[in-house]
């Protein structure tokens, strides 16, 4: 009797307990739900690549092709100057990561660890960039860009994309984390500042500077606003501005336009993949900050 009782009580689930498992099988269908919407682009996109062009416009459509067709990825490699777009892509991305990276790191030190007279006064107008949309300096900044004679030129197009105030901040709080007497050992030793930033404050943050260059070339390389205008010679094209000339000259031609868009996609879904701990890694710790 006693055996009975306690397995009778075992099997007894509170109302509490319940509501939390129901609680979490409603959170986990929506989570399956929007996972299934943010993929079903990223699938119907691949699946048209592989169509040939008569079956990406029957009716009702079909979620997978009846034939496996590369001849779009062949045309668009052999009729368009998509590997000059892929080369100009990753120059401009790895110099707009590496100058970021560099620029956002001395910049931080400076703010974080130098005492100099408007440090303050610099660090606010850093989060005044910070909370500054780029669409609204859009036109001034062209305007600049165009009197320096730049437009249509990788200088123009890389060095508006150096300013990177949530680089600095994310970096200077780190830094500010990191105690003061690792760096006046190092400088009562005979360092120098360059030192002690590259020899002791960077190795120290190795996750978030990993982190913020992944980010960094994935908005770099997916950026279309800022390269739209101004580049207009095709052969200096990126690859998402090249994206549209594609598509125009190929018109309803759906087939040969996702696999445009999905050659394009392939390097940062390929990126993001191999270094994801990384990158999730580098956005926990930044979530962690304290201002």
């Amino acid at each position: 009797m006693t055996v009975t009782a306690a397995s009778r009580s075992a099997r007894t689930v509170s109302p509490s307990v319940r509501l939390a498992r129901l609680w979490g099988g409603v959170v986990t269908a929506l989570t399956a739900l929007l996972a299934a919407l943010w993929v079903f682009p990223v699938y119907w996109a691949a699946v048209t690549s592989i169509k040939p062009d008569a079956d990406t416009i029957v009716t009702p459509p079909t979620f997978w092709p009846t034939t496996i067709d590369l001849s779009s990825y062949t045309y668009i490699l052999q009729n368009s100057p998509l590997v000059r777009w892929y080369f100009n892509s990753i120059l401009t991305s790895l110099a707009i990561t590496v100058l970021v990276l560099l620029l956002s790191l001395l910049c931080a030190y400076a703010l974080s660890q130098i005492d100099f007279r408007g440090r303050t006064w610099l660090y606010w107008l850093v989060l005044v960039g910070f909370m500054l949309p780029f669409q609204a300096s859009l036109i001034p900044l062209f305007i600049l860009i165009n009197n320096l004679g730049l437009v249509n030129n990788f200088a123009g197009l890389i060095l508006p994309q150096l300013a990177a105030p949530l680089a600095v901040v994310i970096y200077k709080q780190f830094f500010d984390q990191i105690p003061h007497e690792l760096g006046d050992a190092a400088r009562i030793d005979g360092a120098g500042e360059w030192r002690v930033l590259f020899s002791i404050f960077l190795p120290l943050n190795w996750s978030i500077t990993v982190a913020l260059a992944i980010v960094t070339f994935i908005a770099a390389w997916n950026n279309f606003l800022w390269p739209f205008i101004v580049l207009n010679d095709p052969p200096k094209l990126t690859i998402p501005v090249g994206i549209t000339q594609v598509q125009s000259a190929y018109g309803v031609a759906y087939a040969k336009t996702m696999a445009t868009a999905m050659t394009a996609a392939l390097p940062t879904m390929i990126a993001y993949l191999i270094f994801q701990r990384r990158v999730t890694e580098g956005v926990m710790a930044t979530a962690g900050l304290k201002g």
